[in-house]
């Protein structure tokens, strides 16, 4: 057991800081549930806790690992506005690519994907509809982002998330279908679905990027009813991934 020192506080806290995290190779998942989602998945270098939240929890296995901190510690470490009784400080795994599965069933592609919450929201999808591989371009948000860690509610521990360069995958992968949302695509409900493909997440205020939506090999739409109605004039792309991989998974239980 160790007892907390400004050392440990000023550790967690910079970790705030993407470059940090990246020099370190260590993120943080704070609050009981995104620890206790989290913590047989990670190696932990350090559990913080208050000495009630020991006292109540125990976790003796954690014990050389485990942080004795008082809520006016964990107020100094925190990312968020109020603090947790509990955080922990993971090292980041080691991600490796499954190509049977890449090649075989669905993965997701997101382009420049910008807010925490929407992808956080992404890998909780990923997690309920069977997709293990998101690829990421190197602009889309940290995964290790404490927002994005805190979104996922634990799914992150379930989904293998790589950065890449989204152009060089696809080549990689020249067998595999890649799917993209576009307002002058098939109508999804109407089309003919693979069973197996990249589907392509746009960036929020964008869309997916001019060169990454030149690789579309199928070009999707997602319509709004009625057709002819006034409507918002885009989905939130968290809702537009739901609306994508509920319809791949329902044709493809269907054949």
């Amino acid at each position: 057991m160790i007892e907390v020192n400004n050392g440990i506080i000023k550790y967690v806290k910079s970790l705030g800081n993407k470059r940090n995290r990246d020099e370190e190779g260590v993120f943080v998942a704070e609050g009981w549930k995104c620890v206790r989602d989290t913590l047989e998945a990670f190696e932990c270098r350090y559990l913080v806790a208050t000495r009630a939240w020991y006292e109540k929890n125990g976790m003796a296995r954690f014990h050389d690992k485990l942080v004795l901190a008082p809520k006016s510690a964990l107020e100094r470490m925190t990312q968020f506005a109020t603090a947790p009784d509990v955080l922990a400080v993971y090292e980041k795994p080691r991600v490796t690519v499954d190509e049977g599965v890449v090649r075989t069933d669905v993965s997701l592609v997101l382009d420049n994907v910008q807010d925490p919450g929407n992808l956080g929201t992404i890998v909780r999808l990923a997690d309920w509809y069977g997709i293990r591989h998101i690829f990421c371009s190197p602009t889309t948000v940290d995964i290790y982002n404490h927002k994005v860690v805190q979104a996922t509610m634990g799914a992150i521990a379930r989904i293998a998330v790589t950065y890449t360069d989204l152009e060089e995958l696809f080549d990689e992968y020249p067998e595999v279908p890649v799917l993209g949302t576009f307002l002058d695509g098939d109508n999804i409900y109407a089309a003919e679905l693979p069973r197996n493909a990249f589907v392509v997440m746009g960036n929020e205020g964008q869309g997916i990027s001019r060169d990454v939506a030149a690789r579309a090999t199928r070009r999707l739409l997602i319509p709004s009813w009625p057709r002819e109605g006034a409507v918002v004039d885009s989905l939130n792309v968290g809702m537009a991934t739901a609306i994508v991989l509920s319809e791949l998974r329902r044709t493809a239980l269907s054949r």
